[in-house]
């Protein structure tokens, strides 16, 4: 089953409403997609977004990583070797995590439709339904509480927002959600670095004090400072997971040995793709932690893996993976059944169950 090409192209898939941060506005989401063709006939699919402030990952890096560096190397590579076409993979270049996730992810496409079988499955899962929280814009507090009802009325029970900028309005914020939306739904917050130590515990027990009841905080100091994230968890009235801070297996043992964290958050386009990600959930379940599996602003092929993933393994727990619900509409034909609501419904597929894709504009 050798490998006989590789394509790239970029596809753009509008979102039912702009999707807002402090720092950014979003109108469409994108991605790089990956097609990796096979002399038998199987293909498998992959895709990437640009996350230039977290990986660094452009749409032109992504695919200039892999039309200079890895498609020469990776053609003619036997398919069926899964470990050893991923060796090459990661030989290949350094760092450009995201591009390497993307060759990842359809490369374990093609292993599992060699042999008929759903990754989840191969994986030892049970292909269990997988459910979502969903992300609220960053709004005026009256329209975030808004739009936290109408998810609620959407089935959503799990609510996640950024904070981090503003501690004043973020707490109005966080009030007005809580009260639009009652006792009965999670909250989670991403604070995406944007405190230091000390004021981490002393909003975050404010936050609890004022009847908040935030069920989890994402990375509330720099990714690089681990004595502070351990001081935060150490004093929080609030479990922690590490985001930014986690891109490895190592970063993933480090963390956890120093509880610096009470879990980490895995995301495919951060550690490289699938293998990475299955080292870091078998450390994870060593050290006896959960983990948050999670995604960028990206859509069904890539989230179709984590997706995978979390219905494979038991000690996920917390899921952020809400990019295709976002969309206006879904150009993928086939994968996990993405229906409206956090309910996340996996097939008995082959690989992904990914078929055709529609708007693809290819490049090769």
């Amino acid at each position: 089953m050798k490998i006989t090409g590789i394509k790239t192209g970029v596809l753009r898939t509008p979102l039912k409403v702009p999707f807002k941060t402090a720092v950014r506005t979003v109108d469409e989401m994108t991605d790089v997609i990956v097609r990796i063709d096979t002399d038998c006939g199987i293909s498998g699919w992959g895709s990437a977004p640009p996350t230039g402030k977290v990986t660094g990952d452009t749409v032109g890096s992504i695919r200039g990583a892999i039309d200079e560096m890895i498609r020469p190397v990776m053609t003619g590579a036997d398919a069926s070797d899964l470990e050893h076409c991923l060796d090459i993979l990661d030989a290949s270049l350094i760092r450009n995590t995201s591009a390497k996730a993307a060759i990842d992810i359809a490369l374990h496409d093609i292993w599992a439709r060699s042999v008929k079988q759903p990754i989840w499955r191969l994986f030892g899962g049970s292909g269990r339904t997988v459910e979502t929280d969903v992300t609220i814009s960053v709004n005026d507090p009256e329209e975030m509480a808004e739009d936290s009802r109408r998810a609620l009325k959407d089935g959503f029970r799990i609510i996640k927002t950024k904070v981090g900028i503003d501690p004043g309005i973020d707490f109005l914020r966080l009030k007005a959600i809580r009260d639009a939306v009652g006792s009965g739904v999670k909250i989670r917050i991403d604070a995406n670095q944007g405190w230091k130590p000390n004021e981490a515990v002393r909003i975050l027990n404010r936050m609890q004090d004022a009847g908040f009841d935030l069920e989890l905080v994402e990375q509330p100091v720099k990714a690089g400072d681990l004595d502070g994230l351990a001081h935060v968890t150490a004093n929080s009235p609030v479990p922690v997971a590490a985001d930014e801070s986690c891109w490895s297996a190592r970063d993933a043992m480090e963390i956890l040995r120093r509880r610096a964290a009470d879990m980490v958050n895995i995301k495919l386009m951060k550690c490289g793709g699938i293998r990475n990600a299955r080292q870091i959930i078998a450390l994870s379940q060593a050290m006896g932690a959960e983990v948050m599996i999670g995604c960028m602003l990206e859509g069904k092929v890539s989230c179709a893996a984590a997706v995978h993933l979390a219905s494979a393994y038991s000690c996920i727990t917390r899921v952020d993976l809400d990019g295709p619900v976002l969309c206006s509409t879904d150009p993928v034909k086939g994968g996990p059944i993405f229906d409206g609501g956090p309910k996340i419904l996996l097939t008995e597929d082959p690989g992904f169950g990914v078929e055709e894709i529609s708007g693809l504009q290819w490049s090769n």
